[in-house]
């Protein structure tokens, strides 16, 4: 027998579907996204980091930033038995001891003749009540002839001496024994002419305490604000000494507060003085190596001979 096959039912004509109409929808143009700026990349700040570069003493960041730095043009001579140490010989003849940074240090000994007078930005240093100046070389200013040479890149973003091959050591604004002293008054006397200045240190790393050095310069003051007060002074180097030609008070410099040492302690730590105390029968030792005494012998009452009748 065949197999009876079914029937099939009959195929259903394709329904032809109607084209679709796409409408492009008209794309929003990209914001760009909102970036803060900050301070390094607003142009204003990007006008003044090319202005510090333009100045080799740039000028102060805030009101009362702590600072000491100053220009000297002489002849810088090492010691035979270290680099770093030597003195220097100014323009007008007078001889400082100086020395050398380690950022500077690599600047100084491949790309400087030592044998010519040089520009140099220095910090100043001045012993206790001495006008004993001695200064701490930081940079060189001659941005010419070290452009020329083709200075290490790195080298020029790391020292003062940076600065386009458009300036010059004249339109730097600076007199060549310009200083500028910020920092704290802490001793004044008009009638010697006497001023120290501490700058504070701002310490390297986070654990370090802030540290604080003192610079004795010659001048008056023309403001009775002195003492605990804030200055901005505009100070020349005339020989060996730091002469004040101007100077404007910032502002009182706030007291320190004072944190409490390991002598003192809260009034709550504080615990009774413990006696002490021996056992009950116990006798005081005597001292060792004291001379044993014999206990003094009583005296005797003599009876009274009788008188005779």
């Amino acid at each position: 027998m065949r197999p009876v096959s079914r029937p099939q039912p009959p195929a259903t004509p394709p329904v032809a579907q109607k084209p679709v109409e796409v409408t492009a929808v008209p794309s929003k143009p990209e914001v760009p996204p909102v970036v803060e700026s900050s301070p390094a990349a607003a142009p204003e700040a990007l006008a003044g980091d090319a202005l510090i570069r333009q100045q080799p003493i740039p000028p102060p960041s805030e009101p009362k930033q702590y600072r000491a730095i100053g220009l000297v043009r002489g002849r810088y001579t090492p010691t035979d038995e270290q680099f770093t140490r030597g003195a220097m010989l100014t323009s007008d003849g007078t001889e400082v001891e100086a020395v050398l940074l380690g950022r500077v240090m690599s600047l100084v000994r491949n790309h400087l003749d030592l044998e010519q007078q040089h520009l140099w930005v220095v910090y100043p240093r001045t012993r206790e009540m001495r006008q004993d100046l001695h200064v701490q070389i930081v940079g060189v200013w001659e941005p010419e002839k070290l452009n020329k040479e083709g200075e290490d890149a790195s080298e020029l973003e790391t020292s003062p001496q940076a600065a386009p091959a458009s300036s010059t050591p004249e339109d730097s604004g600076f007199d060549e024994n310009y200083f500028s002293i910020r920092g704290e008054v802490v001793f004044y006397s008009a009638e010697e002419q006497q001023i120290v200045v501490k700058i504070q240190q701002a310490p390297r790393k986070t654990a370090d305490r802030e540290k604080a050095f003192k610079l004795r310069l010659d001048g008056v003051l023309s403001s009775p604000k002195a003492l605990g007060y804030f200055w901005d002074l505009q100070v020349e180097r005339r020989g060996a000494a730091l002469v004040v030609t101007s100077g404007t008070p910032i502002g009182l410099v706030p007291p320190k507060k004072k944190t409490a040492s390991a002598g003192f302690k809260r009034a709550g730590d504080r615990r009774p003085p413990q006696r002490k105390t021996r056992p009950v029968g116990a006798k005081s030792a005597a001292p060792a190596g004291a001379p044993r005494r014999e206990p003094l012998p009583k005296p005797v009452k003599r009876a009274e001979p009788a008188s005779e009748g």
